[in-house]
């Protein structure tokens, strides 16, 4: 068995677990690759000598495990997910609903790994493409695709039209469309609903509307989504998964289901009732 990690190396905890992992690995006889950032952290501070993954078949690696929050889990998600490669996330942060797994249980579940107590679950992402080929530097997204305003500028229009019928010009600072496993991300955050991840459906969330009676929307994930942005200072700003860069206005945007899944390891007895249970303090 081979296992690759990915972890985020902007805290000072990090290469202190990543030894422990490596070492417990190695004991139990499974091979052990390290992300290139990772990687160059662990040379500097004497960490053992492992191979870097991006020398390493990628299709001959068994897990990724991802080390740190859901941010790190969706860096990981895209270096990874193309492969088909299973993602197993420990969280290292606050709140993680990617990174289920608690640091302090990494031992116990690294172990039922080892002995196959897991199951994989598929989840949708989304696949942005645009007018002008080649402008969209990032097009798959796990949790959501963001249409906002860039910079300090006033808010934007967002023209929307799904299956070629169109629906509203949104006035806002954005607009975010987000997956069911996007659904506790920013989509929480702007005031969107919460869908269990195995539900084939979109979510539509404005960000911060100027008119009281728009409210998000979640249609048929086969839908078909198209954007067109206004805005006073001709640009927007396009995220996907966080990953963001500047758009003109002039460019057109097309949002739609991936034929692209990601594989998410979650350990028996885990559930999604229960993390929301766990991380928004219900049912208390």
């Amino acid at each position: 068995m081979t296992i690759a990690i990915f972890g985020n190396t902007l805290r000072s905890e990090t290469i202190r677990e990543v030894r422990h992992i490596i070492e417990y690995l190695q004991l139990r006889g499974v091979n052990v690759v390290l992300s290139q950032e990772l990687r160059q952290e662990a040379s500097s501070r004497e960490f053992p000598s492992v191979e870097d993954y991006m020398s390493h078949e990628g299709n001959s690696i068994d897990f990724a495990l991802s080390l740190g929050g859901d941010g790190t889990f969706l860096t990981t998600a895209a270096m990874v997910g193309h492969l088909d490669i299973p993602i197993l996330g420990i969280n290292c942060g606050h709140l993680g609903y990617l990174a289920e797994v608690q640091i302090e249980e990494v031992e116990q579940v690294l172990d039922l790994l080892i002995n196959n107590n897991y199951t994989i679950e598929q989840r949708r992402m989304l696949e942005v493409t645009c007018s002008q080929e080649g402008k969209i530097a990032s097009p798959y997204a796990l949790n959501d695709v963001g249409i906002l305003k860039s910079g300090l500028s006033s808010m934007i229009t967002v023209e929307v039209s799904i299956n070629g019928e169109f629906l509203h010009n949104y006035k806002a600072d954005g607009l975010l469309i987000a997956t069911p496993t996007g659904s506790t991300a920013y989509n929480l955050s702007v005031g969107g609903p919460l869908l269990d991840p195995q539900v084939h459906a979109i979510i539509l969330s404005p960000v911060a509307t100027h008119s009281l009676n728009i409210r998000p929307l979640v249609v048929l994930d086969d839908s078909k989504i198209d954007v067109k942005v206004s805005s006073r200072n001709g640009n927007f700003l396009l995220s996907v998964d966080g990953r963001s860069q500047v758009l003109k206005q002039d460019i057109h945007l097309h949002i739609e289901r991936s034929q692209r899944k990601i594989k998410l390891v979650r350990i028996d007895g885990q559930t999604f009732m229960q993390s929301l249970k766990d991380k928004l303090n219900w049912g208390k």
